[in-house]
């Protein structure tokens, strides 16, 4: 009979009754492991992959780099007061956050970029620096210290970035290997997400935050004589009174600002009070350049307050010092400043500033000359005034109020009555002067 094709063929080797053994696999079982799937080649280098990695590895070193000279520098400065390095700092933190910015735009247009590295790396100075406003605010005092510890935090960062890159501490070119670059190159998903993220919530969030640290900011340094709002710039006139009758009102004022803000606060003088006028006189002609904030007002559509601010109705006396007693420090910055406020910037107020070179401690000698002398020659002439008349008007600058109110409140005068004035708004809706409203005296002021 002839053999059964279907049928296997016997082995020679096998034994009667022994079952024949097939060449197939045998099958397999669902307790049986998926054999192993061959590791993923890795992606050819190119010259776009070289160029990135130089540039990560660029960013990653300019970030140790500024960390660690910025460490370096706040360790003199607390230590020993000693600025020796701040110029060298500044270079490597504009080159850091310039490097930075390109990386930070890269992450948009390539996915090859690992953002969880890089994402926190480009973000930290500029995240610091928002941090650190309103520390500016409450804490300057101890701005030396605060900036020390985020040095100390950006060098422990950058080293743990570099660990994590790495594998382990290697201190050689190039910082960030090419292998560990992501594979795709572009991802229209990746830029889309990208963009939105950065127009809706990024620059609206930086927005909303910077408005409120400079709302604060201006309500901490005016000590609320001056406020920041979302419809504008206010002023708050705030009136003192004493037991024997005597009436003292501070105005605020700024040197640009709306033409009607001017005119009702000259309509609210009664006609029986002397007025204490600011303004610097210059008797030997020692500025070369007038006082005039003229060019910013009209490029702002708003008045300049020494041509719309004049009262008809009381008493004008000058109470403000000459420019001769100020310093030759104060006179030279007064001149550029007026210099760059009249033509604008440009290339000859440019070199002006470059060439500006201010002493030592100069901070407070400026201080001294623009506040304080001239304060105390307002005060002066308060006190001379005060048996002549019973209501005493203050129109000066925002910067002179919480001193004046101050000292007038140790003087037994306690504060009866705020009325807040719109200066600057930003709308075109002008609302009218708030309503007056009485007030327990709070106390002398800071």
């Amino acid at each position: 009979m002839p053999p059964d094709p279907h049928t296997p063929p016997l082995d020679d080797n096998l034994r009667p009754g022994q079952p024949p053994v097939s060449s197939a696999p045998p099958p397999l079982t669902p307790d049986t492991p998926a054999p192993p799937l061959l590791p993923q080649p890795p992606p050819k280098s190119s010259a776009g992959r070289q160029v990135l990695a130089v540039l990560l590895s660029g960013c990653l070193g300019l970030f140790l780099a500024d960390g660690l000279v910025s460490l370096l520098d706040d360790s003199l400065i607390n230590l020993f007061g000693n600025h020796v390095l701040t110029g060298t700092r500044g270079m490597v933190c504009l080159f850091a956050m310039l490097l930075a910015l390109v990386i930070y735009g890269l992450m948009g247009l390539t996915p090859m970029i690992p953002k969880r590295w890089f994402l926190p790396l480009t973000l930290f100075n500029p995240v610091a620096a928002l941090i650190l406003v309103p520390l500016f605010i409450y804490c300057y005092s101890r701005i030396e210290q605060i900036t020390w510890v985020i040095s100390f935090f950006q060098v422990l960062f950058g080293l743990t970035i570099l660990f994590r890159v790495q594998g382990r501490f290697r201190l050689q070119w190039s910082l960030f290997p090419e292998e560990r670059l992501e594979h795709r190159r572009f991802n229209w998903r990746n830029l889309v997400v990208f963009v939105l993220v950065n127009l809706f919530f990024l620059l609206p969030a930086l927005g909303i935050y910077l408005f409120l640290c400079t709302s604060l900011a201006v309500n901490h340094f005016s000590e609320g004589f001056l406020a920041l709002r979302p419809g504008g710039f206010t002023v708050q006139m705030r009136s003192y009174s004493r037991a024997d009758g005597k009436t003292i009102q501070l105005f605020p004022m700024a040197h640009i600002g709306e033409a009607d803000f001017y005119k009702r606060l000259e309509q609210s003088f009664p006609s029986n009070s002397i007025i204490l006028m600011e303004g610097v006189t210059d008797d030997q002609n020692l500025l070369t350049n007038k006082i005039t904030y003229k060019r910013m007002a009209t490029s702002l559509g708003l008045a300049e307050q020494h041509e719309a601010f004049r009262p008809t109705q009381g008493e004008i006396v000058p109470a403000d010092v000459d420019v001769s007693q100020f310093t030759p420090d104060t006179i030279g910055l007064l001149n550029m400043a007026m210099l760059i406020h009249s033509k604008g910037l440009n290339a000859e107020t440019l070199l002006e500033m470059l060439r500006f070179s201010p002493p030592p401690h100069y901070e407070e000698e400026l201080l001294n000359d623009l506040l304080r002398k001239r304060n105390r020659r307002l005060l002066d002439e308060l006190q001379a005034r005060l048996p002549q008349t019973e209501h005493i008007i203050i129109p000066w600058g925002v910067a002179h109020m919480p001193q004046v109110a101050a000292e007038i409140q140790k003087t037994g005068f306690h504060l009866v009555e705020t009325r807040d004035y719109p200066v600057i708004r930003f709308g075109s809706t002008h609302e009218g002067t708030k309503g007056a409203t009485k007030a327990h005296d709070p106390g002398p002021q800071p």
